[in-house]
């Protein structure tokens, strides 16, 4: 009988045993494998984590709590949690197998934490410590890279367990992988070039706009370049860039530039909206609504520099969504009133509330981490900004045609010529880049026939000359000058005169067409000629079809027909040869002397007139 209650009690400690032991075999957490080849592993899928909400954990009572259920999966795998107190804790054991890589790198993927401390516990007992955060200087970190990052090294085959405590008053996003050092120079390029496209459309909408304002003096453009300003100051400093680059030794600075640069970016946006919508008149009470925003933004950013970063930033975050919302309110109240530039204004405001919302809803661990909710206030900004763009543009020049419409019909009584010329700078007004383009072509040109004028052809004609010595071929040059034009001015006036020069100017442009050349007003009733890869005969050829297109028939002007013929001078410059434009232009000119002392209306050569 004793036997059998020593045999029962034995099995039943040795069954307790064993439940124990599978017990803490299914607590245990599972190490994450890195396999050969792996280069970039994310952490999120495999970490389990603990809320200190005290911040009273330490590091020797945190290795114990991690063999225990305290620390769970991350919920759904999401690594955001929002605004948090207190500290989070996150342990995972990891094996490398990869033979290839033993230093890896452990990086943060969020910027703005305040404080991360690393420990790397060696099957040895040794106890590898890093920290990091924009609590300490940047210089603290193992790369120097806008996001937290610590350096390991990770034996093959050897089980090392990481403990990673983080604190900050900050959202708490913990986008935890390692990286081999080669995977992180690619991610670390890549992304630097995806931000440079950003900031580099930003850079290009500030300057354009700034010349706009510069020249036209419309507070909006003012507005819109604070606007640009203040935005990209705040992804310069929410992306890390701005401890990285402007204050690395001073992380007070790095906490109060978030919500100052929200805050000054707020103004600027609420005082663009007034000024574009034209608040103060369109709706007065509205007017005084975005007042009180601005006035309670530069409240809350001159506060932000005294209240704790948990306290300022998480306000301001919000307000961003109050700001914007309000403003699409105003513009959908104004374009109600018919008030059209106000249709891309809140399509604009549209793209950035939806990357804003975007933004916010990670930043509180409402929406997980993703490439598009992630830089979703990237891509609405830089398509907000560019659409604000297009609207200013479209709002001046609705404004614009406004004034001109009230200053046509003050003026109906002017002359046709003063109207037409009012027309012309209306059309040059609302098609800006248009009339850019113009005023350089009309440089050019010659205002009577349309030709290109003398100084062009000058500078073309150098360009010309090189291109030809480079391929090893010929230039021909041709003077045309209009015989007895003065006698011409002298019988039948200046107006005729003119419609000559203009008929003369198109038939020699006709006959010209097939031959790739380059025609030019040269002065008074002479016209030059640039003929490239033609020869002398060639060249006298096509002169003496000008010289028959133009005496083939008669300008006609003022009921009047007035027979033309010209003197021709012809000149190429050899391949070889060492002309400039002044000799090719005094040689050819020579050549047309001597077909004006042989009896006008003819064709002479360099060669023949030497």
């Amino acid at each position: 009988m004793q036997g059998t209650k020593l045999a029962i009690f034995f099995s039943s400690n040795c069954l307790l045993l064993l439940l124990a032991c599978a017990t803490a075999f299914a607590q245990a957490p599972q190490p994450l494998v890195i396999a050969p080849g792996d280069s970039d592993v994310p952490l999120s899928p495999h970490i389990r984590y603990h809320h200190d909400s005290e911040s009273t954990l330490r590091p020797e009572d945190a290795w114990q709590h991690a063999q225990t259920r305290d620390f769970a999966p991350l919920p759904d795998g999401r690594d955001a949690f929002g605004f948090q107190r207190g500290a989070f804790w996150f342990h995972l054991p990891v094996v490398n197998q990869n033979p290839e890589e033993p230093r890896w790198l452990l990086v943060q993927s969020y910027p703005l934490s305040d404080r991360i401390d690393v420990y790397a516990r060696y099957p040895d007992g040794r106890v590898v410590h890093h920290a990091g955060g924009d609590s300490l200087p940047f210089e603290a970190r193992s790369v120097r890279y806008r996001h937290p990052n610590f350096q390991f090294e990770l034996p093959l085959d050897t089980p090392v367990e990481f403990l990673v405590r983080v604190e900050s008053q900050s959202s708490m996003q913990v986008p935890l992988r390692l990286y081999t050092p080669k995977a992180f120079t690619e991610l670390s390029r890549d992304a630097q070039f995806i931000i440079g496209i950003y900031y580099g459309i930003l850079l290009a909408l500030f300057f354009y706009n700034l010349v706009l304002w510069i020249s036209l003096r419309d507070a909006s453009y003012f507005w819109y370049l604070m606007h640009i300003s203040a935005f990209g100051l705040v992804l310069f400093t929410l992306n890390g860039f701005g401890f990285e680059y402007l204050w690395p030794n001073s992380p007070w600075l790095a906490d109060r530039a978030v919500p100052l640069s929200i805050c000054l970016a707020l103004i600027g946006m609420q005082q663009f909206a007034r000024t574009f919508l034209d608040l103060p008149k369109r709706w007065p009470k509205g007017n005084l609504v975005s007042l009180a925003l601005i006035a309670f933004f530069i409240v809350w950013g001159i506060a932000s520099v005294w209240l704790p970063y948990r306290i300022s930033t998480p306000v301001a975050s919000r307000a961003v969504l109050l700001g914007v919302l309000w403003i699409a309110i105003a513009s959908v109240v104004v374009l109600r009133q018919g008030y059209k530039p106000a249709q891309l204004f809140l399509l604009a405001w549209g793209m950035f509330l939806l990357g804003t919302t975007l933004f916010t809803l990670v930043a509180f661990g409402i929406v997980p981490k993703t490439l598009v909710t992630e830089y979703g206030v990237q891509i609405g900004s830089a398509l907000e900004m560019l659409l604000l763009s297009i609207a200013l543009g479209h709002r001046y020049g609705v404004l614009r045609n406004e004034n001109e419409r009230i200053t046509a019909e003050a003026n109906q009584q002017l002359e046709r010529k003063v109207a037409q010329r009012t027309q012309e700078v209306r059309h040059a007004l609302v098609q800006l880049e248009e009339a850019h383009e113009r005023l350089r072509d009309s440089s050019r040109r010659d205002g009577l026939t349309g030709l290109y004028n003398r100084t062009y052809f000058h500078e073309r004609f150098e360009t010309m000359l090189d291109e030809c010595r480079d391929a090893r071929r010929p230039l021909s040059l041709l003077m045309i000058d209009l015989d007895h034009f003065k006698s011409i001015n002298d019988q039948h006036g200046h107006l005729v005169g003119d419609d000559c020069l203009r008929w003369a100017a198109q038939r020699i442009g006709k006959t010209l067409r097939p031959h790739d050349a380059l025609l030019a007003r040269f002065g008074g009733e002479e016209f030059v000629v640039a003929l490239p890869a033609t020869d002398l005969r060639t060249a006298v050829a096509v002169a003496e079809s000008v010289r028959q297109a133009l005496v083939a028939d008669a300008c006609t002007s003022q009921e009047l027909r007035v027979s033309i013929s010209a003197s021709i001078g012809v000149h190429t410059v050899a391949a070889d040869a060492m002309d400039d434009i002044d000799d090719a232009f005094e040689t050819a000119d020579r050549a047309l002397y001597a077909a004006k002392a042989n009896g006008r209306d003819c064709v002479r050569t360099s060669i023949t007139a030497a």
